[in-house]
């Protein structure tokens, strides 16, 4: 598997990047202001990710997606790591990275990668989102905040 900055003339797999986030909105500006990397494997994207710089020193890990049918194979945390060893290499101090209360298996991936956390952006989901998010069978409505210092 490669991962790569995606080009300017490329259009960015917006099908994976509505996985981890559902607004189309958010995710265009997210684009706008950052880097987008993709993961490519068998041929294809298999995974995509955002860096987007937030303060001098800090940058923000964004929209991580692994598409489904690669789901369980261990390209989340090659993403996760490979975004964390770029931000060292942009010269950061800290890497950030947010996901919703329900999101158990990303709070589960961020934490094996080292992201500690560092607080809970209380009815997050419920004052940015029109739709109800609901996973894991759990209402989405907070975002937890994790971080790690490079």
């Amino acid at each position: 598997m490669e991962i790569r900055q995606l080009q300017s003339d490329e259009t960015p797999p917006m099908d994976l990047l509505l996985l981890a986030d559902p607004s189309t909105r958010i995710v265009e500006g997210y684009l706008k202001r950052g880097q987008c990397f993709v993961a490519e494997g068998e041929g294809c994207i298999v995974a995509v990710h955002v860096l987007l710089p937030t303060r001098p020193d800090t940058i923000e890990l964004v929209n991580v997606a692994v598409s489904e049918r690669h789901q369980g194979k261990g390209v989340g945390k090659q993403v996760v790591r490979a975004a964390i060893e770029k931000a060292k290499q942009l010269g950061y101090a800290t890497i950030e990275v947010g996901t919703g209360n329900s999101s158990t298996g990303q709070l589960a991936l961020y934490q094996k990668c080292g992201f500690r956390i560092v607080g809970v952006d209380l009815d997050f989901f419920t004052r940015h989102y029109d739709e109800e998010i609901v996973e894991n069978g759990i209402p989405c409505r907070d975002m937890i905040r994790l971080s790690q210092d490079l």
